[in-house]
């Protein structure tokens, strides 16, 4: 326990203060060279260099752990101006300060020596506000490298948190689809079931098909468009079955590649609803399908017949196919619902490659 301790939070400061301290030697080794009589280091030279260290790191410090990360990231720019103004005033009077008692310390120079220590005292304050500044503007670049560091892992975090809820909500609008879908399919065979009629075994036949299709595709995200085409022909003809003579379905199928991939359990519903709500017209129930695919984009209508005061436009079916197409296909799909006077019809295009713009 106490070599962890040692290892996570020991070591690390050490580290720090170690190159602390390495580079305030290099600023004492540079102010040495720079005031040096004609660029020579010597001891006094050294020993005047030592003077000016404490007001040099006071200043950085003060710049980089006090202005910049509690006013000036913090967009509080009237006062780090103000403190700004305080600390260049402080440590000018700071560094003359400095220098003054250098000079009285440094007795034994010969005055040419002092003035080529010193050179000029403007020119000191400037060597002392540049490393201030550079060291500065190093701090700051950390700041803001780290600052975009946590950006994007928190973007990254709710990115990963959006996808969780989609998903989840995802599942949960297809559990709603699910029963309901289920229900239909099962009274319908029950109803064949009492009768003991001929067409149970290819019904039952049919219903796993449907039940495999239902169990293990529609956890994928998506599915061929022909194996959703043929459990929409698996149901129409269950349908057909119950419905016998009293019902007229075309489905018009121009499928151009056997690679188009949709949401699973996208297009039954629909068919479903035709068949839930759709109502006999001439003592049959007429129902059009219409669909159309390519690798860039599906095109799927269906109508059928009805009364407009017997027909459902907001039903659950419809309204969770509309929030799936909304998380599915965001900005990639137009879905059309139209109600007449004895006829009922959805019109639903996705563009597989790219946005759809809004007209």
């Amino acid at each position: 326990m106490a070599r962890m301790d040692f290892k996570t939070k020991l070591l690390p400061l050490l580290k720090q203060v170690f190159s602390h301290l390495v580079f305030w030697l290099s600023v004492l080794f540079f102010f040495t060279a720079v005031f040096g009589v004609n660029n020579n280091m010597d001891r006094d030279t050294l020993y005047f260099s030592m003077f000016l260290m404490p007001v040099t790191i006071g200043t950085t410090y003060t710049s980089i752990y006090k202005l910049i990360p509690e006013y000036l990231l913090l967009k509080r720019y009237y006062r780090f101006t103000v403190y700004s103004m305080y600390t260049l005033i402080i440590s000018t009077f700071g560094i003359l300060f400095s220098i003054f008692i250098a000079y009285a310390y440094f007795t034994n120079i010969e005055d040419n020596t002092l003035n080529s220590i010193g050179k000029s005292s403007l020119f000191i304050i400037s060597c002392i506000f540049l490393i201030v500044v550079v060291v500065s503007g190093f701090k700051l670049l950390q700041f803001n490298l780290l600052q975009s560091k946590k950006n994007a892992k928190l973007e990254a975090q709710i990115l990963e948190a959006k996808l969780k809820l989609k998903e989840q909500e995802l599942n949960h609008l297809k559990m709603q689809i699910h029963p309901h879908f289920l229900f239909n399919t099962l009274n319908t065979m029950y109803g064949f079931a009492l009768q003991k009629a001929e067409e149970t075994p290819d019904m039952i036949l049919k219903l796993s098909n449907l039940l495999d299709y239902l169990l293990y595709q529609v956890d994928k995200p998506f599915v061929s468009l022909t194996d959703e085409i043929h459990h929409i022909e698996d149901y129409i003809s269950l349908e057909n079955i119950r419905f016998n003579d009293t019902l007229a379905v075309n489905f018009d199928k121009d499928i151009t590649s056997d690679t188009i991939e949709i949401a699973p359990m996208l297009l039954i519903p629909f068919v479903e609803n035709s068949f839930k709500h759709g109502t006999m017209k001439n003592g049959r129930l007429e129902i059009t399908i219409k669909l159309k695919g390519n690798p860039k984009s599906v095109y799927f209508k269906i109508e059928n017949s009805c009364r407009k005061e017997e027909h459902a436009t907001n039903g659950i079916g419809l309204e969770n196919i509309k929030k799936r197409l909304d998380i599915t296909y965001p900005n990639a799909h137009k879905l059309n619902i139209a109600s007449l006077e004895d006829s009922f019809s959805v019109e639903l295009f996705l563009n597989l490659t790219s946005e759809l713009k809004n007209d």
